[in-house]
């Protein structure tokens, strides 16, 4: 019998959707809920890329594949195009009807081609001819003949021309309507223009505006009829081997073979566009019709991640000062401090210079003979390497393991990597079909002609930047429970065919799986003798289906289970005879909730663990990943604190239930909790001197 599960695209949609809920939420100050429609649609961009290029091919290797995979593409790409299309038409009445006119009461004023003032014509006349003319090139479209190629996620305008000064003869004889297109160089010009203005308020006008202004000037020999808005989102076929495993993955890639690099996943288009210019374009492009999007007039909402900011703070959410860590803060080394006992961060709550502060003194200690560390996602201008290539001119050795099957960032990664190797540091890179997402440091210093080690195990990347924006939390440690396991994930990283045994640490590929599920046969086997049994899981995703299936038995069982999943939970909960013991909510807001968090009761001699893996298939079966447990108490005290403070929050948290309601606790008109913000409370008062 099939387990009852949600699918996991549908599921992925619905934590996306909360994502649009926060655009919606009026309580939240106007500039972030424009962000937080760039994050939608920046969200679906790779979604369309990845998953349901995914799928596509799924549903081009067979029936029998399917059969066994459990998997109905088709089905499931009809539902996706249901949902998706109806979050969009909420999308553009959020955007019309919400920001639009609060923008408006703001005193920023979008404007377009039929609302531009005859004195911004004339300053988008000089900023046409001056920056845009010289990164554009129209190409007139003509058919069966070559056609371009249409790039990955570009904005392009569809033009409706008709040819000038003909004769009504010459008409009948060619055909009337002639097509083109033009890039919009986003890439090279802002989306957003700000116009001049003599007043106190602020003219914006989107560069696709200022571009159909001056067609006319671009098709000189044609009279321009009209123009719309298409983009074409094409296949991220190199993904795969992430998404799927085994023999699939081979059948997908022959698949592809067939077919050209990058086919279309998505054409998103103007619905105002006639029928005959559409199927002229589809023709001409090869679209096929479960391809087509009907959109709006403006596509690719992620550029307003750059939308023109604004000199009133209130329009942004209230800062929440790094805090500094005061017990930390009296040593005067971190090696010091971390000798003498673990300090667990909470970032960005607590400021990140701690992690870039270890290293720093690493390099700079004379006394530090080695330093090893995983790369996943670098810093543009990374505070992380440089303190790695002071290390390395310190005659230290320093090796970094650089993952380059990073999705997306495999272009950073590599020249991150050619850096580092240029600067002396010994970069290793991925295995073939595995993935490192493991998050660790380790630095070796030799103490009274001894080697001490010293590590940092963490839930997110080592990236300064992005750990200003994701909720994460980090565990320094000279532990040699920890230390010597950490040891022996280095050295299975540099030589394969070295296979450690953990005690400690949980492994992926090694132990994790296991380990897991003796957690949850303990607290099986304390409810069962009518001890107290609960569990409680703060992940990014719950996919795995035999991790499923062992929290539906638990739930039978009688253990309580208290999930917070951020975004895809394929597990139903809340069902007689399955899993009515089992509660599921969802916190976005500010930060993207991104720490793991494992919480087992033990007959009140509670287990806590956290690390970089969700309980994905691909992290628990496909993946270098490490949980690492929390043996200091006060730590685990703090971790509970703030899990209470998640479970507590009736602002943030939606309620996932068999549905996919998405909605809001009931209760959060009594006394507002707010996880993020008493988060930050939280440590101010218990832990912070001075701010950053």
């Amino acid at each position: 019998m099939k387990p009852l599960l949600k699918n996991r695209d549908l599921s992925w949609l619905s934590f996306n959707y909360r994502v649009l809920q926060e655009a919606k939420d009026t309580r939240v100050p106007l500039y972030e809920r424009i962000k937080f429609l760039a994050i939608y649609s920046s969200n679906l961009d790779e979604f369309f890329r990845v998953r349901v290029a995914g799928l596509r091919s799924i549903a081009s290797v067979g029936k029998k594949t399917q059969q066994a995979l459990h998997l109905e593409p088709t089905v499931i790409l009809k539902d996706i195009s249901k949902t998706v299309n109806k979050h969009q038409v909420e999308l553009g009445q959020i955007f019309r009807e919400q920001i639009i006119p609060e923008l408006k009461r703001n005193n920023v004023h979008l404007v377009d081609e039929t609302t531009i003032s005859d004195q911004q014509k004339s300053f988008t006349k000089k900023y046409f001819d001056e920056r845009i003319i010289p990164q554009i090139q129209p190409i007139l479209l003509v058919k069966n003949k070559i056609v371009p190629f249409l790039r990955n996620r570009r904005l392009y305008l569809a033009v409706k021309l008709q040819l000038k000064n003909s004769k009504p003869r010459e008409v009948k004889k060619r055909i009337q309507n002639k097509y083109a297109i033009v890039e919009i160089p986003s890439n090279h010009l802002p989306r957003f223009v700000e116009l001049p203005s003599e007043d106190n308020n602020t003219y914006i006008i989107f560069l696709d505006d200022i571009i159909r202004l001056h067609l006319n000037s671009i098709f000189t020999g044609y009279k321009v009829i009209d123009s719309f808005s298409i983009k074409l989102t094409r296949d991220a076929e190199l993904y795969i081997d992430d998404e799927y495993s085994g023999n699939l993955v081979e059948k997908i890639k022959r698949s592809l073979q067939k077919r050209s690099i990058g086919a279309p996943s998505r054409f998103l288009y103007d619905p105002k566009i006639p029928k005959e210019f559409l199927r002229f374009l589809t023709e001409s492009f090869k679209i096929d019709k479960n391809d087509l999007a009907p959109r709006s007039k403006y596509l690719s909402f992620s550029d307003f991640f750059s939308f023109p900011k604004n000199p009133n703070i209130n329009l942004y959410n209230k800062p929440l000062p790094h805090l500094r860590h005061s017990e930390l803060d009296q040593y005067p080394s971190m090696f010091e401090a971390i000798s003498h006992k673990d300090f667990m961060l909470y970032f960005p709550y607590q400021t990140y210079d701690y992690v870039l502060q270890f290293l720093d003194q690493a390099a700079d200690d004379p006394n530090v003979t080695s330093i090893y560390i995983t790369q996943y996602r670098v810093a543009k201008e990374s505070e992380v390497v440089h303190a790695l290539v002071k290390a390395v001119r310190r005659k230290k050795k320093v090796v970094v393991f650089v993952e380059l099957k990073a999705r997306f960032d495999e272009e950073s990664n590599l020249l991150w990597a050619d850096e580092m190797k240029r600067q002396g540091i010994e970069v290793l890179y991925s295995f073939p079909g595995l993935k490192v997402h493991a998050k660790l440091a380790l630095v070796n210093r030799t103490e009274d002609k001894t080697e001490k080690s010293y590590c940092y195990l963490a839930t997110g990347n080592f990236n300064e930047k992005t750990a200003q924006l994701y909720s994460d939390i980090g565990l320094f440690t000279s532990d040699t429970r920890l230390t010597e396991e950490v040891k022996d994930v280095f050295k299975h990283l540099m030589h394969t065919k070295y296979k450690p045994k953990f005690n400690n640490l949980l492994v992926a590929r090694f132990n994790m799986r296991k380990e897991f599920i003796k957690l949850i046969d303990n607290e099986i086997e304390f409810a069962k003798s009518g001890k107290p049994a609960s569990i409680i899981l703060k992940l990014n995703s719950l996919e795995d289906t035999k991790m499923i299936l062992k929290l539906y038995e638990a739930s039978n069982s009688g253990v309580k289970i208290n999930l917070i999943i951020r975004g895809i939970c394929c597990l139903v909960p809340g069902i007689n005879g399955l899993s009515k013991n089992i509660n599921v909510i969802s916190i976005v807001d500010r930060y993207l909730e991104h720490s793991r968090i494992f919480i087992f009761n033990n007959s009140g001699n509670t287990k806590i663990f956290s690390g970089s893996a969700d309980w994905m298939k691909r992290n628990l079966s496909r993946r270098i990943e490490v949980i690492f447990p929390i043996y200091d108490e006060s730590i685990k005290r703090e971790i509970l604190d703030i899990i209470q403070l998640q479970l507590n929050d009736n602002v943030k948290s939606r309620i996932i239930d068999k549905h996919d309601k998405n909605e809001y606790k009931k209760d959060r008109i009594i006394l507002l909790n707010q996880a993020q913000v008493d988060t930050h409370k939280y440590f101010e008062s218990k832990h912070s001197l001075t701010k950053i």
